[in-house]
């Protein structure tokens, strides 16, 4: 019975989903033309394409960042509970530190925290 419920939350949950894309393509306007489909760039006039090809390092250097900030948010509730986890609290997050230092040299020896 209780994943009865479940499947009904995820039902309205998709219900609301499906409902709104479905309710804004038919109520939202639709007249596009020239100059709403022009590329904008800060008011300035474009200046060549659109399609720039960014060198991949770039990606994988803001896929690093963006892993680490998680994962310090992560250390957070754990130095907040630190008292009530006690040495074996301790021990865990000291792994876990270690898991994010060993994929940070190994970053760092691929070369993707080096700019190109």
């Amino acid at each position: 019975m209780d994943f009865f419920f479940v499947l009904v939350f995820l039902g309205l949950a998709g219900l609301f989903v499906f409902g709104g894309l479905f309710a804004s393509r038919l109520l939202a306007p639709h007249r596009p033309d020239a100059n709403k489909n022009a590329t904008y760039e800060c008011g300035e006039r474009p200046i060549g394409t659109g399609w720039v090809q960014f060198n991949v390092g770039y990606y994988l250097f803001a896929l690093l960042f963006l892993i680490f900030d998680v994962e310090a948010a992560f250390l957070y509730p754990w130095a907040v509970a630190l008292r009530e986890l006690g040495v074996a609290g301790l021990i865990e997050a000291g792994l876990f530190i270690l898991v994010l230092v060993f994929g940070l040299v190994y970053a760092w020896r691929k070369g993707v925290l080096e700019w190109v």
